[in-house]
């Protein structure tokens, strides 16, 4: 079976579509349903079900989908990484990061690798409270950030995972000992704010309004973790975080209560738009390669 192949294939099994794959693989659908019998002659069985309505998989499609799929990775994983080191793919590159959040993208980091071994990753820790001053200064080449980011100059890159959202209050505030709270208890409470937080990320953990209307009162100006732990620990200032924080932060006179009606916090890398470098370039093709492999592990 050739490489071209295998990968009409495993895409005609990703999209359960002739039109989309034609479409994605940029041949003519007659070309995928050909290739398709062709390959279910050779193995003596259908591999998919096909109506006017709908395209699935047998048992037999999902085997095969199984085997290929992880050897084919590895093959287009090592032709990438070739051609990235013959394209200049090399040299160091400097990533800013958020506490805890390079350990919630392990696989993404470790596939970067892989590919690019040629390539000195290096850690720089930013803070949440002026999360893109280290990428504005140029003293990384990427930063960790959470979304939405609507800054000139900076480009967004593909979603690398998500959070769900917490509030940090101190042991004896009136909210600490409930199970959970919501968006509306925050007009009752005082947040902290960042030393320069755009209005639009600081929506994402402080809105400035609560789903009724009520305005959200803005407290202390918080310039690292450490201080925002500080603050919130002393008992009249809350702190919307991502739920990471309860796992790597649990610090004593602190608690961390789910906030129910918050939506995830989407997490990107940015980059200052005039510094895009092809280590950068590689970087977010290795960000949508891992977001695609861990969708497939969830496909059933």
């Amino acid at each position: 079976m050739e490489l071209r192949d295998i990968e009409i294939f495993l895409t005609l099994a990703e999209e359960l579509h002739f039109g989309r794959t034609a479409d994605r693989l940029r041949v003519s659908s007659a070309r995928v349903s050909q290739v398709i019998k062709k390959q279910e002659r050779r193995i003596g069985t259908t591999l998919f079900e096909r109506t006017s309505r709908r395209v699935l998989l047998t048992p037999a499609g999902r085997r095969l989908q199984q085997e290929l799929s992880v050897g084919y990775r590895q093959i287009m994983d090592g032709i990438q990484s070739v051609a990235a080191e013959a394209a200049g793919v090399n040299g160091v590159l400097t990533l800013g990061a958020m506490g805890p959040q390079p350990w919630m993208i392990p696989d993404l980091l470790d596939l970067f690798r892989s590919r690019h071994p040629a390539v000195e990753v290096r850690h720089r820790e930013i803070q949440a409270t002026a999360p893109l001053a280290e990428v504005k200064a140029g003293e990384v080449d990427a930063a960790l950030v959470w979304l939405p980011v609507r800054e000139p100059g900076i480009t967004v890159g593909p979603v690398t995972h998500s959070s769900p959202v917490m509030l940090m209050v101190g042991a004896g505030h009136p909210l600490a000992g409930r199970e959970t709270v919501c968006w509306e208890d925050l007009g009752d409470c005082t947040v902290l704010t960042g030393t320069d937080v755009p209005v639009s990320m600081e929506e994402t953990f402080h809105p400035r309004r609560t789903p009724s209307g009520r305005p959200v009162a803005r407290g202390p100006v918080a310039s690292s973790w450490h201080e925002q732990i500080t603050l919130v620990a002393e008992g009249s200032i809350v702190c919307g975080v991502a739920a990471d924080a309860a796992r790597f932060y649990p610090w004593p006179g602190i608690v961390y209560l789910p906030i129910r009606d918050a939506p995830p916090a989407q997490w990107t890398w940015v980059w200052l738009t005039a510094r895009q470098t092809p280590l950068i370039r590689a970087l977010s093709q290795a960000t949508r390669d891992a977001q695609r492999s861990d969708q497939d592990r969830l496909t059933p």
